[in-house]
Parts: C-alpha cells; sequence; structure tokens
C-alpha cells in the first residue's frame, strides 16, 4: 500500500504547480499549505479503500475548488416563492426597507448602544426599545433578549428554579427545531407539573395542582398544530383569576409576537401581546421575527417586578440582543407604532395582498415562462408557527401535470434551474407539479423573477 501512495506527488511538489503559485498570490501560504495536505489525507484513505491514484492535475484541480468555495460565503439571498410567508428555513420575516437601514447604520461602526449621550454615563440597551414596547402592549416594562427559546428559558430560571410550573398537559409541545417545553422546563431547573389530559383541561384542574411549591401558572399558545373534535381549554383571563387568587403569575408564551388583529385579513384570531397583558398575564414571551416582522429577537413584556428580576439575572446578559438587531427591532416597532405596519412590514403588505393583484402578477410569470405554465388557484400559509392551518387565498403558477413524465420532468428541471440562479428562486414541488407564489414575493423582486424565468425557460426551450 505504501508503494501505491508513492504515485502522489509531495506537499512541495503541488505547491509549486502554477495554480497552486497563483492562488498564493490571493491566500495565505499556510491556508494552501493545509489545503494540499488535507487533500493528499483524503486521497490515501480513498486509495487504501480502493480507490485510483489521481494525477497531479486532478488534486490540483480539487485544491483550487476547495479554497474558492471555502471563501464564498454560502450564505445567500433567495426569493422565497414557496407561498409560506415565515418559512422557518429561509430565514422567517423579510424586513422592511427602514429596518434594513436602521441595522445597517449601526453596524457600519459606532453607536450609543449602552452610552447616555446627555450625561456621558453607561446606559442599559434596552432603554432603547422598552418605551416602545410598552406603548404597544400596554405593559409596565419590558426586556428583549436574542430569541423566545431565550426569554423563555430567562423566565423559568429566575422565577422559578427549583419550584413549580403548571401547564397544560396539550400545551407540553414541541415548537420546532427539537424545542420541547419539558425540555427548556427541565433545563431551568424548574419543575413541570402536567394536569388535564392531552385533549381536555379544565380550570379545576389547575386548582387542585397548587401546592407550596408552585411559582407560577403557564400557558403555551399551540403555534404549530391545532386541537381539534372533543376539547376544551382554559381561557387566559380564568388562568388569571384563579392566579390572583393564589398570589401566582401567569407566564403567556404567544410565540408570534403578533401586534394587530389577524382577523381584519380573513385569519383566525391570534393572541397578541397587548391582548395577554389587558387580560392581566404577569410575563407575555414572544418571538419578534414571526408575525411582529422584525429580526430574530425574543420579547419579553410584562409586570415591573418580574420585569426587574429578569434583568438582574446572569443568564440575561448570556442571552442579550447585539446591537444590529435591537436596531431593527427599534425600526420595525415604530412602524406599528405610526399605523404603517401594514403598509411597511413585509410580512403583513404579502398577507394583506390582494388576491386581484396577486393574479396580475402570476399572469406575468407564467407569460415568462411560456405555454408549459399556467396560473391556478391555491392557498399561502402564513407559518413560522404561526396561525396553524391558517392560509389565505392565492394564484400560483403551475408547471408540471402528476402522472405525465415528462411534464413532471420540465418542472423538476426549472425548479433545479430557479434555484440555481445568482438570485435562488425557491418553489415548491407537489405531485410532480412546480408552484410558485406571488404572495410570498415582495413585488418589487418580480423584475428579478421575471428575468430568472424567462432565462430559464430559454434554456429548457420552454418559452414557445
Amino acid at each position: 500500500m505504501v508503494s501505491e501512495f508513492r504515485g502522489l506527488p509531495s506537499v512541495d511538489k503541488l505547491l509549486s504547480e502554477a495554480r497552486l503559485s497563483h492562488l498564493q498570490e490571493s491566500f495565505p501560504r499556510q491556508f494552501i499549505v493545509d489545503l494540499v495536505r488535507s487533500r493528499l489525507q483524503q486521497e490515501r484513505l480513498s486509495m487504501a479503500g480502493g480507490g485510483s491514484c489521481p494525477s497531479t492535475e486532478e488534486l490540483v484541480t480539487a485544491i483550487c475548488a476547495e479554497a474558492h468555495a471555502l471563501t464564498c460565503p454560502t450564505l445567500r439571498p433567495v426569493i422565497n416563492a414557496t407561498g409560506v410567508i415565515l418559512h422557518t428555513n429561509l430565514g422567517r420575516a423579510a424586513l422592511s426597507e427602514e429596518t434594513r437601514a436602521a441595522m445597517d447604520a449601526v453596524a457600519r461602526g459606532y453607536c450609543n448602544l449602552e452610552f447616555e449621550l446627555d450625561s456621558g454615563r453607561r446606559g442599559s440597551r434596552q432603554t432603547h426599545v422598552e418605551k416602545l414596547l410598552c406603548q404597544l402592549s400596554g405593559a409596565e416594562a419590558a426586556l428583549v433578549v436574542n430569541n423566545n427559546a431565550s426569554a423563555v428559558l430567562l423566565a423559568l430560571t429566575a422565577l422559578a428554579k427549583r419550584k413549580e410550573v403548571i401547564v397544560s398537559r396539550s400545551q407540553a409541545v414541541e415548537i420546532g427545531g427539537g424545542f420541547r417545553i419539558p425540555d427548556v422546563m427541565r433545563q431551568s431547573g424548574a419543575k413541570l407539573v402536567e394536569v388535564g389530559t392531552t385533549n381536555c383541561t379544565y380550570l379545576s384542574d389547575y386548582e387542585e395542582a397548587i401546592g407550596p411549591r408552585t411559582a407560577a401558572l403557564m400557558r403555551v399558545h399551540a403555534s404549530n398544530f391545532r386541537l381539534t373534535g372533543f376539547t376544551h381549554t382554559v381561557s387566559l383571563e380564568e388562568l388569571v383569576g384563579l392566579g390572583k387568587q393564589y398570589d401566582l403569575p401567569v407566564f403567556d408564551d404567544i410565540g408570534s409576537g403578533c401586534l394587530l388583529d389577524t382577523t381584519r385579513f380573513g385569519l383566525d384570531a391570534e393572541p397578541t401581546l397587548g391582548q395577554s397583558i389587558s387580560l392581566g398575564a404577569g410575563l407575555v414571551l414572544s418571538s419578534a421575527d414571526k408575525l411582529m416582522g422584525g429580526p430574530q429577537a425574543g420579547v419579553i413584556v410584562g409586570d415591573g417586578g418580574l420585569v426587574s428580576r429578569l434583568k438582574k439575572h446572569p443568564l440575561q446578559r448570556a442571552g442579550r440582543i447585539d446591537k444590529v438587531r435591537l436596531a431593527g427591532l427599534i425600526a420595525t416597532l415604530i412602524h406599528y407604532l405610526k399605523g404603517e405596519a401594514v403598509a411597511k412590514v413585509p410580512v403583513w403588505r404579502m398577507i394583506s395582498a390582494p388576491l386581484t393583484e396577486i393574479g396580475e402578477r402570476a399572469g406575468r410569470w407564467a407569460a415568462a415562462i411560456g405555454s408549459s405554465a399556467r396560473v391556478v388557484e391555491g392557498e399561502t400559509m402564513v407559518g413560522g408557527g404561526s396561525l396553524p392551518g391558517g392560509t389565505l387565498p392565492t394564484r400560483l403558477v403551475a408547471v408540471g401535470e402528476e402522472g405525465r413524465r415528462k411534464s413532471s420532468q420540465v418542472a423538476r428541471r426549472l425548479g433545479q434551474r430557479l434555484s440555481a440562479q445568482e438570485v435562488p428562486i425557491i418553489g415548491r414541488i407537489s405531485g410532480q407539479v412546480l408552484f410558485l407564489d406571488p404572495r410570498s414575493v415582495l413585488p418589487e423582486e418580480d423584475a428579478v423573477v421575471l428575468r430568472a424565468l424567462r432565462d430559464a425557460a430559454a434554456s429548457l426551450k420552454l418559452s414557445r
């Protein structure tokens, strides 16, 4: 085997090759040396398993490709034509122009993140956002951390460690990505006390579980599934009343961070920060990058005394928000304060877009592809762990037909061409048909979409 390895060129021999010598003008020599050694080791392992010895040219080509791949960012903007507005795998909420500008402004240099300009003393990053959140929710105090998982963990650790928190069995849920309420509860040091059954929980179930070690009652919004049939749940108002009777706070994890009445748009009612506060929840916890439409963050609003205890807890620093996302969240909240969220925040622009406008855009998209495309009726999902089962009527561009092999191949190839664009366009394949939904794409992105559709259709000879 050692004799077979002798067919591999030495490190120095490879480094002297013209293309690798040229590469060392753009990258540090040690970086290229490490790539060469790594590639040679991979080839030795391959040859030990029966693989053939590569040529010097093949090795150089592979090393050059790896060098460029490592230095080309893999995190790229895409256009979301899947028909899922808050697509978790595609980064959830798109941000408004003002939000992006605010984030860019503080990212370019220094800012008064924790500095009081009038006194010159150290300040708190929370002061920039707390009044906004209190104004919009009616809460006494507010705190922002890096995501809602951090918010839940912080609240439970700071206020219920080594104590008990009562939760309905139907709400001991997995939100997604392995985030399970029982696991978070265990990590916080709090003891989860499940009450009721999977489908029915009554106020008496909570009351019977209250004991000397009870720290709080907790409601977790079923943000990504729906219980139907014979069910019974306890309202937040009832839970708060029970909490007051026993001097226990209620933690309300509403998930989506909604600040608007979703029924205005033909959707089911989604709990809002303001509603939970008005009903008396001690703490309301949510994400900022779902229906709030901002950057990733965890929002906590509620009772001043409870929030103050969270601010002082060491875990708060471990989960604190950075300056860039804080600036983006502030800009997003200002849209709501000005009453312009529906016109400015992309998630609400998409939700509120008239069906006639969606249909006109779908028609232009289909025309760009040619006779292989047609416009059909469909449904857009809100997604992102919000409004489970909630959809909006839309118009889809469809390519391919179920059961027809040649047609389905066209759909697959077009989908591949679109996802290989400089700005990839991500659609949805269902039943051998490629669907593209304009509702989850902002109108200002249409020029890019139309150009990509024409180019892809021409390359596949679909436009005739």
